[in-house]
């Protein structure tokens, strides 16, 4: 119905080319415009002014020798004021920047190791996108935007790069474990250290306190039981701490001490071996 009374609807982000008997005529503006069919004039075809995307993988390789599969992403759109270029100038755009985005990936990749590759990615982007700029301005597009939105080495590589990653951190665990270790360790030797010395000093501090009581005990028997001699009372006290020895051990029935030899002169025979040894050392002294 349209085109039987020469009028055509031009939608919203679309411009249409005119021509007259074949020849360029005018851009038409979203609307509704008269197209008289009568005198030679037709629509030759609708150009899109929305923003577009196309996806391009790339395969290339890297300095170290390593394949890799590069996913760029470019968004671009027509310019409204050169509608004209874009509909005449090129006949397939997506063709046209694809082999743009090839020739920029594969002279920049091949110049990088596969680390770099990943950390320059902004930089390759920037490349592409400048390249494509200056080509496609000439065409009437506009470059909005280039991303470079995945990197894909070999299924080798990425399995060697995983067990790489994961053995230096299972290093750096290790070395963790061991650091820890080493502090347990420390913090045991320090406690057991403070706990012998403690242990000292009680075992000193019971000794001083057992000697002062026998001190005081002889200067005491002394007073106490005239004619009676240090040397008596240490006798009498080692009898008493035998006996109260025995009767320790004869009450425990776990007890697995044995004295040899046995008896109570025995205890004697132990006092003169101390005295005389504090004899020999007092006499080696002076």
């Amino acid at each position: 119905m349209g085109n039987l009374f020469c009028c055509v609807k031009i939608n919203q982000s679309t411009v249409a080319v005119r021509e007259r008997f074949g020849k360029y005529d005018d851009i038409l503006e979203p609307g509704c415009h008269c197209v008289p069919w009568v005198t030679g004039s037709k629509l030759a075809g609708l150009v899109s002014l929305r923003l577009q995307q196309l996806d391009v993988r790339c395969e290339t390789k890297t300095k170290d020798n390593v394949f890799v599969n590069v996913v760029a992403s470019v968004q671009y759109r027509v310019l409204a004021n050169k509608a004209y270029d874009a509909f005449y100038k090129l006949s397939n755009p997506r063709t046209q920047i694809q082999a743009y985005v090839f020739d920029v990936i594969r002279g920049a990749v091949p110049k990088l190791e596969l680390d770099d590759v990943f950390e320059q990615k902004n930089g390759i982007a920037k490349a592409v996108e400048d390249e494509l700029e200056k080509a496609m301005s000439a065409y009437g597009y506009e470059i909005v935007q280039t991303l470079i939105v995945d990197i894909e080495p070999d299924e080798h590589v990425k399995r060697s790069m995983n067990e790489i990653n994961a053995a230096a951190r299972m290093r750096l665990a290790t070395n963790e474990k061991a650091e820890a270790e080493k502090i347990i360790q420390i913090k045991r030797a320090e406690g057991e250290a403070e706990s012998k010395y403690l242990s000292g000093v009680g075992i000193a501090r019971q000794r001083q306190a057992i000697v002062d009581g026998l001190r005081e005990s002889v200067i005491g028997f002394s007073v106490n039981v005239p004619g009676t001699t240090a040397k008596d009372v240490l006798d009498m006290v080692l009898i008493t701490q035998y006996f109260d020895t025995m009767k320790e051990i004869g009450a425990s029935s776990k007890s697995s001490a044995v004295f040899i030899p046995h008896g109570p002169g025995t205890v004697h025979d132990v006092a003169t071996q101390i005295r005389d040894g504090l004899l020999q050392a007092s006499h080696q002294q002076s």
